[in-house]
């Protein structure tokens, strides 16, 4: 199948699939007009290598791990496992570190709560109400 139904049937973009095929991830079969040609196992392999990019492996890990690609072999991919749990544990240690940065921006909220009282309350903690902090803010900022 061509290059667009290919794409359609994963639900990625046929950029997509000449970016999988420019970083070296895939080798497409051409016709003699230049037209790439999708056989079932290339779509299996864009496919594992669609879920991959959605749990977070960057292009480069993939390749590294291009064994798990093939449909080769009835289980899992030599050093599959290893490279996984390497993936989980960076994710594990950016989520502390966004978690730390949450922490911190909450504590800077309740100070700047309690520097401004008549701030209404918020109770959406993800979208503070900035626009009506300003006035507050130049008040608090010009000489008494």
């Amino acid at each position: 199948m061509q290059a667009k139904e290919a794409a359609d049937k994963l639900g990625i973009t046929q950029r997509m699939l000449r970016h999988y095929e420019k970083v070296g991830l895939m080798s497409v079969r051409r016709t003699d007009k230049g037209y790439r040609i999708y056989t079932d196992a290339d779509l299996r392999r864009a496919g594992r290598i669609r879920d991959f990019i959605a749990t977070g492996f960057s292009t480069r890990e993939i390749l590294a791990m291009s064994a798990c690609l093939t449909d080769e072999g009835d289980g899992p991919c030599e050093g599959g496992i290893a490279q996984m749990m390497e993936k989980l544990e960076h994710i594990d240690r950016l989520r502390s570190d966004l978690d730390a940065k949450r922490e911190a921006v909450l504590e800077r909220i309740e100070t700047l709560k309690a520097a401004f009282p008549n701030y209404p309350s918020n109770t959406d903690l993800n979208r503070p109400k900035l626009d009506n902090l300003a006035p507050q803010l130049k008040a608090h900022n010009e000489p008494a």
